[in-house]
């Protein structure tokens, strides 16, 4: 398979006598090829070999300290991740919500030898169809390699089972499942549905979930096998046979884990640092409980913005990356260029966390972009009005003004007429509650604009930048940094695929140099800053 992603001209067999500071570099540029380590009078050098890795007469004149294979971005991660999903590298392209992954960058994303999941979550089920439509059209109804979001609804389990629905009529092999705090009828049934032993009597999945997860108790959930009752449940509707659901009772819900640290969107901030080898720990344990005979993945998100950062997700076990906040910036991506221009002047510490628009309520927050935006600091105004008042009659009639004024941008009367028609065709339960209970009427209109936000980021409304809505995690403000000077730094260069390219090559770049350290080479600063270059 071909594997080179940039060229090089190694200098292959050459005497360690003969070696000067080049020698580095050359087996930095040369990470497909094996490295042997000798000794010379001024330390342990490397020396670049031959495809077959033979050591010469010549050099076995000398110490040799170490022989290192080659490095290719295909092999950082868990060889069954490529191999079980059909793709090139361990590598996600994330599922970015209400459309900003977009059809073009799913298919983009698979071109370039990676996963990629279509940013479904948000949508109406008419539009989904018709982003699904648009992939499978590019790429070709069998295509591997690519999915969609199901991301959890905690207003109504009917809209994930819609959604459910949807996926299985379109054929759609792979779901990432995001923001769930418990399982649901439609995640199990995605999981179930089409369960089949092959000719070997191996258990064979119709359907892939990868589960985006922090925190341990959900994670549990996703690594052990469906709830009993609720397939039980399942095959008493008709939406799952018996042998389906028996086969469903004996293999995780998912095989694919992804440990969800400090990202854009709905996260709990933890460490990856911390979170991947709990996670891993939590696997095995499971695992070893169950007796499973295929080993679940757990790979890494959030925060991974720079080579650096995806060779360390993969030191610590992950079996695949994925990436978020990075892709945003990309040309393919659902977000305006105005947007995406603010993203790009992003640093790593501007960021903040904002009320949540799907779980206001509960007083969940998610990671936004704060430079350049207004929508964190106005958002958590909504936050605190909520707390203080029962409804928005009882508040002083100025401080509503004020509200309308400085953060609604329009009255509340035009916000809930616009609301209520919304709800009066989606969930009309939604405007019987709001009529008996004043403060759910009250959160429904804040809930305008928190989710309103986002649509004004994509669309372009300059009248709105202070109040764009951009998911946005660390990474974003460390991509920047380390793609200024280059050819990625412009916004109008970014793509999926090259930004993809650049971080596993450089991750595999980083990685040699770990290796030739461990080894005792005298390691430059400079060799562990890979510089973003065009890719093929």
């Amino acid at each position: 398979m071909q594997a080179t992603l940039a060229n090089s001209h190694p200098t292959n067999g050459a005497s360690p006598a003969l070696l000067d500071g080049s020698d580095v570099n050359e087996a930095l540029a040369a990470i497909r090829r094996p490295v042997a380590v000798v000794a010379s009078a001024h330390g342990p050098r490397p020396v670049v070999l031959d495809g077959a890795g033979v050591l010469t007469p010549e050099l076995m004149r000398h110490d040799v300290l170490a022989v290192l294979p080659p490095i290719y971005p295909e092999w950082l991660g868990d060889r069954s991740f490529t191999a079980t999903h059909g793709v090139r590298f361990p590598y996600v392209v994330g599922e970015m919500a209400r459309g900003i992954a977009t059809p073009q960058m799913t298919v983009e994303g698979v071109r370039a030898g990676v996963m990629a999941f279509y940013g479904s979550a948000g949508l109406d089920l008419a539009t989904v169809e018709a982003g699904l439509r648009e992939i499978q059209a590019a790429l070709g109804p069998n295509a591997s390699g690519w999915g969609a979001n199901l991301i959890h609804n905690v207003q109504s389990d009917g809209v994930e089972l819609a959604t459910v629905d949807l996926f299985h009529r379109m054929g759609v092999r792979y779901v990432s499942a995001s923001a769930f705090m418990r399982l649901t009828p439609a995640v199990v049934l995605y999981a179930a549905k089409g369960l089949h032993r092959d000719a070997h009597g191996q258990i064979v999945r119709s359907g892939h979930i990868f589960a985006k997860v922090s925190r341990d108790e959900v994670a549990r959930q996703f690594l052990s096998p469906a709830p009993e009752a609720m397939l039980t449940a399942l095959v008493a509707e008709g939406r799952l046979t018996a042998d389906e659901a028996a086969l469903a009772s004996g293999i995780p819900l998912a095989e694919d884990i992804t440990a969800e640290a400090d990202s854009g969107g709905h996260t709990d901030n933890r460490a990856l640092t911390v979170l991947l080898p709990r996670l891993i720990s939590l696997r095995d344990e499971i695992v070893a409980t169950y007796r499973y005979s295929v080993l679940p993945r757990v790979g890494a998100a959030g925060g991974l913005g720079t080579p650096a950062a995806v060779a360390a997700a993969f030191a610590a076990g992950a079996a695949y990356v994925l990436t978020g906040s990075v892709n945003q910036s990309a040309m393919e991506s659902g977000l305006s260029p105005d947007a995406r221009a603010l993203l790009a002047m992003a640093e790593s510490t501007d960021v903040a966390m904002a009320p949540a628009a799907d779980m206001f309520e509960m007083g969940v927050t998610v990671q936004v972009l704060k430079r350049g935006t207004m929508f964190a600091q106005r958002g958590h105004r909504l936050a605190d009005f909520y707390r203080r008042y029962s409804s928005l009659e009882e508040a002083p009639a100025d401080e509503l003004a004020n509200l309308e004024k400085t953060v609604l941008g329009r009255s509340v009367a035009d916000i809930w007429a616009d609301t209520e028609a919304f709800f009066a065709n989606s969930d009309p339960r939604q405007v019987e509650r709001a009529a008996a209970d004043p403060k759910h009427r009250m959160a429904l209109v804040f809930r305008w604009y928190l989710f309103t936000g986002s649509q004004w980021a994509r669309d372009g409304n300059t009248a709105r930048r202070g109040d764009y809505q951009i998911w946005c995690g660390p990474a974003m403000g460390a991509f920047n940094q380390w793609v200024r000077g280059s050819f990625l730094e412009p916004v109008e260069a970014r793509t999926v695929r090259q930004i993809a390219l650049n971080l596993l090559e450089g991750a595999a770049t980083v990685t040699r140099a770990g290796q030739l350290r461990a080894a005792g080479v005298a390691m430059p600063a400079a060799s562990f800053d890979f510089r973003p270059r065009p890719l093929g």
